[in-house]
């Protein structure tokens, strides 16, 4: 009963749960380190999202609970901004299309992390289903531009780059 006293309410609670999720990304993303190649960066950016879902699974499953208001939405933000910041990158380097929207772009590939992590952390896919980043990302790049062979290395590099040790690909 105290928790809830000091956050007013199983609402506040649970607002205060979102929030520290979504805090505790924007610090995993910025532990990012950018190089320069800005397709490995966008990868290595997914590969932290993954990361942190499956630290705290729990966790990332009351992030995306859209019942309860977000005391700083802006934080929320920041993770599809931190992704649109490397699509432009990549679009400044060449390795997408002048055409290519950033902002879609970065949205596509946030889905793509976000269903993987969804259907791994907190669903019903085994861990090696995480593979398939890999190939769906390079898809997704190619079809933004990227060169395929070019792509692939650095999709495969940033997937990797998590600094947990673990390995995501094949």
């Amino acid at each position: 009963m105290a928790v809830y006293t000091y956050f007013g309410s199983m609402d506040g609670l649970w607002k205060a749960l979102r929030q520290e999720g979504f805090t505790r990304l924007a610090a995993k993303l910025a532990a990012v380190s950018m190089t320069p190649d800005p397709v490995r960066d966008l990868a290595a950016l997914g590969a932290a999202y993954l990361a942190n879902a499956l630290q705290s699974p729990d966790l990332y499953r009351v992030m995306f609970d859209a019942g309860f208001e977000l005391e700083d939405a802006d934080a929320a933000d920041e993770a599809l901004h931190c992704l649109v910041r490397a699509v432009e990158r990549a679009k400044t380097a060449s390795r997408f299309r002048d055409d290519v929207d950033p902002l879609e772009l970065a949205t596509q590939s946030w889905t793509i992390g976000h269903g993987l992590a969804s259907l791994v952390a907190t669903g019903p896919l085994p861990h090696q289903a995480l593979t398939h980043a890999v190939p769906m990302l390079t898809a997704l790049f190619i079809s933004a531009g990227d060169d395929p062979a070019r792509c692939r290395r650095s999709v495969k590099h940033g997937w990797g780059a998590d600094t947990s040790g673990r390995t995501w690909h094949s």
